[in-house]
This record gives structure tokens, C-alpha cells and sequence, in this order.
């Protein structure tokens, strides 16, 4: 019998701060150990009762398969099961027999164990005689890679042939006539040709652990299996040399943390780390060796470039995917960031922090759409990292070459600070989930006490307010009577009607935003020159590349007044739009800072000007924020 799993306090405590030592992370890791053997042993009862479910492949010659090579190889085995590619297949296969996923034929998934067995015999050098599926004529071997069998491709998914003998492979096919003929590979050794394409490497260091960068099982993306799509060697360079440069800065990171302050106004950071005290464990800071995978991400999204995007499951830990990154400064933040949802991931497994509320009506300052409290957590959660990321590289040129790691963190710190209230106060946390989100609250909070670049900070919160503010603007309506009285008071002169809570914008109405205001905040250097030579204003709906907006240029550079009236100028060509909207808000209140409560409520804002021209703003704004309207 074993007992039960006990996670000294102190480790905890370290992991609530948004940072984790060697033995906490390590503990992570064993418990993630025991959860994985435990639902293959889910899966090996289910297959049990049910042996149809595997259709051509034999559950007892696979599982044995398993058992001689953990016998003559102790260890092998098991490191197996608990690499990111079994977490993957494991789960997935799991909901199959829940009713909860879908795929391709069910027996190519729950076979699937017999590709597993055949790797573990490869490791340990044992023999096996099995019938594994194969997906248009290729077999998926987990963590070594995809091998095709020459000839025609075979259609859909068949049942192939597998002998292993002394670290060779032999598959064949099972119906003759298709034109596909057998394969003889050593798949350990052998280098990449057109019947073999091995898992791709990135080392961590000259003679460390490697990281799997994975363009080839089937289960390496979130939800369904999805084909091979095979990196071409300018995308496997480019994967090598931005790993390379992440490396490199996570290396550095590790030394104590510099000033976290720049420029002539700032002084520098003194004591203890806020966090942790510790180098080797404050947020932010990222072993590289205890990531196991990263999978490019495999497609493209409808409504733009993929750049910057990545994701992770708690299915696998340690793994993540990846769009390409611009250079090795984002990778390290990518890395940073979904290693942080893996890390919360486990400490989920083990703990419960919070009822499973998923209704979806938050604001996630780094979203356009409304979260659910679970995804508020992980979001608080990963962002501490990305903050503690970039206090790490404040005045570090190499990593930071345009000065940018100051507004990052502010930002950073702000928008985690915000979330961490919504959870303390709107979410049913249990007593760990307490102990977490106050300790990740005692971090960001000790990091708002120290001094950065005055600059950054205006330019962080004047960012912050601008994403809630359109937000709120875009998926918040005052309820009915309270529209009708806000209306009311500015026509006729009627006592304002209390704030109510809010009702969501139902999600068929929504439509995808971007925060161009945002963008614009991190890199005011691109700002374009507003000489009467300069182009033409555009909406935030132009193409990528192009100029930004000549009112957010003005409200960038101070020019408040002429923010407002440039804003209102352009609601004639796009009445109703959130966007502009909240730039007026943002430029008035910029003039007016005894307004500035009009951004906690701008839907009421909006209700009370709606079906009027912007004649009316002002005189609604000074209304809406107690103040004597003007004449």
C-alpha cells in the first residue's frame, strides 16, 4: 500500500509565490508521477472489460511488452509514461471512453498502447511482437518520432506489424496489394530520411538534458490529434537559435536580481526578494531542463497572425505550444509563462482552490473575451511569472536592447494585481486556494512598492486603464431601467438612477478586438510623425502594418484636448464604436482627473450618451462624475 501524498508547507508556500525551488518543483513532478500511473491504470481496467475497444491490437502482448523492459531496464518504462507525449495520449483516450472527445477510430487511439510498448522496448532493448495502428501508412512512436512505410501511402488508418529485436524495428503491412511495402529502422540511432523522421533536440547545454521539439505525434496538440507537419530546415534553424538565446537569458536570470528600477528617476530596489528571498526560486526565474517538450504551434488562427501565442496543458506536464517566437527574449518569456500553467496544473491535481465555476463573465486584463475564475487563477498565475521575467531584465541591454523590460513589468504588475482582487473577492476559494492567491497577492504587492521608471509606470497604468475601460465597453450593458434613467438625467435633468450590476453583451454579439492603444504604450517610439505632411487617421480595423490612429498618437503624447476632439471628430464614420469611445473617456479624464471614476462604470457612460452625437459627452461626463456640468 502506498500513502498518501503530504506536500511539506514550505514547498507549498514557495510555489504560492509564483516561484518554486528545485525540491518543490521536483515534488510537482513526482505527484504528477502518481497521478499518471494511476489512470494508465484507469486505462488498463476500462481495456480490460472491454477488449473490443482495441480492436485488432492485444492489450496482454502490450502490457507485457511495458513490464519486460521497466524489468530489464529499471526506470525506462516509467520515464516513458510520464513524458508529455503519453500525458497527452493518456488523457485524450481517457475522455474517448468518457464520451467527452472525439477522433479517429476509437481502437487508433486506445491502440495507440501498443506504439507506447514499442518504445519502452526500444529503450531497454527487449523484444516485441505487437500490431500497432498506423495513420496514412505511419506509425507514431512516442518521444523517438514517425516512421512511413515506403511505397504508396496507405489511406486512413490500418493495423500494422511491429517486431523489435536488439534495438531494431521491422513493421509491415497487414493487407497486401496497397503498394506500401516493410520497413526496417533502428529507431534510437538512425538519422532523419524519407521512411524516418526522429524527434527534433534542443539542448539545454553542452552535455545536459535535451528538449523534444515535437512537429510529429499525433497527440501533441490540446484536444484532438491532428497529422505530422514536419518543421523545414530553415523553421528547425530558426527553432534551434531562438531556444539557443532563451537558454542563454534564463541562465542569466538565475544570478540575483538586478535593481528592479531605470532611468533617473528611479531608485534602486534594496533588501530581500519581496517573493522569496531567493535567487533560485523568486518568479520568473525558469530552469531550462524542466521543460520536456515544445511543440510548434501547428496552424493558423482565423483572425490573424499566430505570433506571440502559446498554450499548455495540465494533461502534460512540463510540455507546451508554441507559435514562433520573434527572438529569444519572447521565447523565454513563452517558456517562463507555460511553465507556469503546468506548475499550477499539478498543484490542481493536488489541491482544490476554488469551486469550478465556469461562467464566463470576468475581465482578464490580458484578453479580449470575459474568463471564468479557474482561468482567472491560471491567468494571475502565469502573469506573476511574466512580471517576475521582466524585473529580472530591467536594465539589461542584452536581453533588453529598447529599454522595454520597465513598462512590461508594470504593466505586469498591475494587471496580476487586478485579477488577484477579482479572485480574493468574487471567487469560493477553499483554504489552499487561499494560501495561493494571498501569497501570489504578497508578491505583486511588495512588487508595486519598488520604484521603476516614471515613464513606464505612466505609460503601464495609462495602458491598463484603456484595455478595461474598452472591455467594459464592449461586453457590458447597464440593465434596461438603468439605461432609461441614465437617458433620462441627461435629457431632462433627472436624479441619476443607482449603479447596477451589469448584464454580459450575449456572446453571438461579440466580435473580436485587438488593443491597438496597448501596442502603442509598448512601443511609443513607432509612433508616427503627425506633421501636416503625416497619414491620414485610420480605425483600429486597418491592416496590422499600418499607422496607428492619429488620436491615439495625440492622447500617447500628452496632447489630451486634441486626443478628445480628434476621437470625436471620427464618430460620425464609426458611431457606437467601443474603440472610440474609450478614447474619449481616456483623453477627458486625462484632462479631467476628478473624473477618472467614469472608467470603473463606462457602460454607464455609454447608456446615458446612446443615440446622441458627441456634443452631448462632455456635459454627460461632468453629470456622470458628480460635477457641476458645464453651460
Amino acid at each position: 500500500m502506498h500513502g498518501p501524498i503530504r506536500m511539506p508547507g514550505r514547498w507549498f508556500d514557495e510555489l504560492a509565490t509564483g516561484g518554486g525551488s528545485v525540491e518543490a518543483v521536483g515534488f510537482l513532478a513526482q505527484a504528477e508521477r502518481s497521478r499518471r500511473l494511476l489512470l494508465i491504470g484507469e486505462l488498463l481496467s476500462r481495456l480490460e472489460e472491454r477488449p473490443a475497444l482495441l480492436g485488432p491490437v492485444d492489450l496482454g502482448a502490450g502490457w507485457r511488452t511495458v513490464e519486460r523492459a521497466e524489468a530489464r531496464k529499471p526506470g525506462c518504462a516509467e520515464e516513458l509514461l510520464l513524458s508529455p507525449q503519453v500525458g497527452s495520449w493518456l488523457a485524450h483516450t481517457l475522455r474517448r471512453l468518457h464520451g467527452t472527445a472525439v477522433g479517429p477510430p476509437l481502437w487508433v487511439d486506445t491502440g495507440h498502447l501498443a506504439a507506447v510498448a514499442l518504445v519502452a522496448a526500444l529503450r531497454a532493448g527487449t523484444a516485441a511482437d505487437l500490431v500497432v495502428p498506423a495513420r496514412e501508412g505511419a506509425v507514431s512512436l512516442p518521444t523517438l518520432g514517425l516512421a512511413r512505410l515506403p511505397g504508396a501511402p496507405l489511406p486512413g488508418f490500418q493495423p500494422v506489424r511491429a517486431r523489435v529485436r536488439e534495438g531494431e524495428l521491422h513493421l509491415a503491412p497487414t493487407v497486401r496489394g496497397t503498394g506500401a511495402t516493410a520497413l526496417t529502422v533502428r529507431p534510437l540511432t538512425a538519422p532523419q530520411s524519407a521512411v524516418w523522421w526522429p524527434t527534433h533536440r534542443l539542448p539545454v547545454g553542452p552535455d545536459g538534458p535535451e528538449v523534444a521539439l515535437d512537429d510529429t505525434d499525433p497527440y501533441r496538440d490540446l484536444d484532438r490529434p491532428i497529422p505530422p507537419r514536419r518543421l523545414t530546415p530553415r523553421e528547425l534553424g530558426s527553432w534551434q537559435r531562438l531556444f539557443a538565446e532563451a537558454v542563454a537569458l534564463l541562465d542569466a536570470g538565475r544570478a540575483p536580481a538586478p535593481a528592479a528600477a531605470s532611468g533617473s528617476d528611479a531608485a534602486p530596489a534594496s533588501g530581500p526578494d519581496p517573493a522569496t528571498g531567493s535567487g533560485s526560486s523568486r518568479p520568473g526565474t525558469l530552469r531550462p531542463e524542466e521543460i520536456r517538450r515544445i511543440v510548434p504551434w501547428p496552424g493558423r488562427l482565423p483572425n490573424g497572425p499566430v505570433e506571440g501565442l502559446s498554450a499548455s496543458t495540465a494533461d502534460a506536464f512540463g510540455s507546451m505550444v508554441v507559435a514562433e517566437p520573434p527572438n529569444g527574449a519572447a521565447l523565454a518569456e513563452t517558456m517562463v509563462h507555460e511553465f507556469q500553467h503546468s506548475k499550477l496544473g499539478a498543484l490542481l491535481h493536488l489541491f482544490a482552490m476554488l469551486d469550478d465555476d465556469r461562467a464566463e463573465e470576468h475581465y482578464a486584463p490580458w484578453r479580449p473575451d470575459p474568463r471564468h475564475l479557474p482561468g482567472l487563477l491560471h491567468g494571475a498565475y502565469a502573469f506573476v511569472g511574466v512580471a517576475g521575467f521582466w524585473r529580472d531584465r530591467i536594465g539589461d541591454r542584452a536581453a533588453d536592447p529598447l529599454d522595454l523590460a520597465p513598462f512590461r513589468f508594470a504593466l505586469r504588475r498591475i494587471q496580476t494585481r487586478t485579477v488577484l482582487r477579482t479572485l480574493a473577492t468574487r471567487a469560493a476559494l477553499t483554504g489552499p486556494g487561499r494560501r495561493l492567491v494571498g501569497g501570489l497577492t504578497r508578491t505583486v504587492d511588495g512588487w508595486l512598492r519598488e520604484p521603476v521608471d516614471g515613464r513606464a509606470v505612466a505609460r503601464a497604468r495609462a495602458a491598463a486603464a484603456g484595455h478595461r475601460a474598452e472591455w467594459r465597453l464592449r461586453h457590458l450593458r447597464c440593465a434596461d431601467e438603468e439605461r432609461a434613467g441614465l437617458a433620462a438625467a441627461l435629457r431632462s435633468g433627472t436624479p441619476l438612477p443607482p449603479a447596477r450590476p451589469p448584464r454580459l453583451v450575449p456572446a453571438a454579439e461579440r466580435t473580436h478586438w485587438q488593443d491597438v492603444r496597448g501596442a502603442l504604450y509598448l512601443r511609443p517610439d513607432l509612433a508616427p510623425d503627425l506633421g501636416p505632411d503625416s497619414a491620414p487617421d485610420l480605425t483600429p480595423d486597418a491592416a496590422p502594418d499600418a499607422a496607428p490612429p492619429r488620436a491615439d498618437v495625440l492622447l500617447l503624447r500628452g496632447e489630451a484636448a486634441a486626443a478628445r476632439a480628434a476621437y470625436r471628430e471620427r464618430w460620425s464614420d464609426a458611431p457606437g464604436d467601443p474603440y472610440l469611445l474609450a478614447g474619449w473617456l481616456l483623453a477627458h479624464t486625462a484632462l479631467h482627473p476628478g473624473h477618472r471614476r467614469l472608467l470603473a462604470r463606462p457602460e454607464r457612460f455609454a447608456a446615458a450618451v446612446a443615440g446622441e452625437g458627441p456634443e452631448v459627452w462632455e456635459r454627460a461626463a461632468h453629470l456622470l462624475a458628480g460635477a457641476e456640468p458645464p453651460a
